[in-house]
């Protein structure tokens, strides 16, 4: 009898629940399998539910049943629930999830008011992460809603346009743990507001300050902040050249800066901006820069310099030139419709930018095999190639792609003359997860075959306005 009752127990009863955590661990980027899992057994519906700590529900509605069925979540995703109201945030903050919340997204929520929020911010006293995005009927009564958040670490409130600098200043003065805060088109926090947050905030790695209507003089707290990692000024048109240049103080621990349609910046408010920041490793400077010379030599002494973002500057030979001779090696650069850029430039920089992962060209249209050739033969690293709209390279170029780019994870060659045999060629790049070919139209069915057939880690095929794409049988 007992040997009877040993075979016909379930084997999997003899595993721990730890170890049934660690399968589960497993099973995080498929949620079918965990849903699989979880209806295998009465056992495993339970353990999946205690292992469950992230959620991003359909519909608010839901709320009541799935707080009771996942008792310990700690990261709550709302943004498909555009309904989510007070009573919603109400459930969140008198469940169980009051004592293991950490993050919640409500960037899409609409109906929500300070009411449901202080509710949130006052019980869920853990919560280090909160992302308002889009919140454009929020106003300074919010803000002191938010600042009960103590232990808040994260914030965005991108477009959150009514919020003044009296708000910011209360989430200032509450929320001295934060480490990031994105205040992107709040175009009612002014200078006054970006000084409250770096006077009071003095851990702050990450600051987004986009289309702010800031100018200089908020700046020396900024650059004082002792651990502030990456600062975005995109849009901040009240900067210019001579207000940086009476900055005196440098952001020695800037790893990331983005200057972006700063339109009255130029390479010497950008040298005086980044003097002193040794470790700089981004620097996106798209929309407004002149890629010069003295540009490129304003960036020569910063060895640690990985990633450069040109996208759509117009670009002087000198400047180019001046990029291939710089000290570092680059692991990222984007020319994106940048006007001016040819084969000879193009070939130069990648020669002498050999460890290079990412490469955008898009709509760069002078560059032809030459530039393909080049680049496969010098940078065969690459895990992302960018190319859309360079119509003058011949789809032998796409051979060369294949043959020498077998770490390809993305590549976009939208709007090209690739045909069948250069996506044969391309279809031995394995380890492709995102293929774009949109406005392709020399390729047939036979082509896309070879893609399907031997690319087993695409995730996302782009075949837009593909006209001659016909099913076979």
């Amino acid at each position: 009898m007992e040997a009877k009752s040993k075979k016909n127990s379930n084997p999997f009863d003899f595993l721990s629940e730890e170890i049934i955590f660690n399968i589960l661990d497993h099973l995080n980027n498929d949620p079918f399998a965990r849903k699989s899992f979880s209806l295998t057994c009465r056992n495993f519906y339970s353990i999946e539910s205690r292992h469950r700590k992230i959620l991003k529900p359909l519909c608010a509605e839901t709320l009541s049943r799935t707080s009771a069925r996942y008792p310990f979540i700690t990261q709550l995703d709302l943004s498909l629930c555009p309904r989510a109201n007070d009573d919603a945030l109400s459930i969140v903050s008198s469940s169980s999830w009051k004592l293991t919340l950490r993050s919640i997204n409500l960037s899409r929520s609409r109906l929500f008011t300070k009411v449901g929020l202080s509710s949130l911010t006052v019980n869920c006293r853990f919560l280090t992460e909160i992302d308002l995005s889009n919140g454009t009927e929020m106003g300074d009564a919010a803000a002191a809603a938010i600042a009960e958040a103590k232990n808040l670490e994260r914030l965005w409130l991108a477009r959150c346009k009514l919020i003044t600098d009296l708000g910011i200043g209360r989430i200032a003065a509450c929320c001295r743990k934060l480490k990031l805060l994105c205040l992107k088109w709040c175009i009612r926090v002014t200078d006054l507001g970006v000084e409250l947050v770096a006077l009071k905030c003095q851990e702050i790695r990450t600051l987004d300050l986009s289309y702010l209507p800031i100018t200089e003089k908020c700046l020396p707290p900024v650059v004082k902040l002792q651990y502030l990692e990456d600062l975005v000024l995109e849009g901040c048109h009240g900067i210019d050249d001579d207000g940086l240049a009476s900055v005196e103080y440098s952001c020695k621990s800037l790893k990331a800066l983005n200057l972006s349609k700063c339109q009255n910046i130029s390479h010497v408010g950008l040298s005086s901006l980044i003097k002193g920041a040794d470790y700089l490793q981004q620097l996106i400077l798209a929309y407004s820069f002149w890629v010069s010379a003295d540009l490129s030599k304003c960036l020569h002494n910063f060895p640690m310099l990985q990633s450069i973002k040109f996208e759509d500057c117009p670009v002087a030979r000198s400047g180019i030139k001046a990029i291939g001779n710089w000290h570092g090696s680059l692991k990222e650069l984007s020319l994106s419709k940048c006007s001016g850029v040819t084969d000879e430039e193009l070939s130069f920089v990648v020669q002498s930018h050999k460890e290079l992962r990412k490469l955008d060209i898009t709509c760069c249209r002078k560059i032809t095999y030459a530039s393909i050739n080049s680049i496969t033969k010098t940078c065969t690293s690459l895990t992302s190639l960018r190319m859309e709209c360079c119509k003058l390279v011949s789809w032998e170029a796409f051979v060369l792609i294949g043959q020498q780019c077998q770490y390809l994870e993305e590549l976009d060659i939208t709007e090209n003359e690739v045909n069948d045999e250069g996506l044969k060629s391309i279809s031995r790049c394995s380890k492709l997860s995102s293929l774009k070919l949109g406005i392709c139209s020399n390729i047939t069915d036979e082509g896309l075959k070879h893609v399907g057939s031997t690319c087993s880690m695409l995730k996302e095929l782009d075949l837009y306005r593909f006209v001659t794409f016909h099913l076979s049988a």
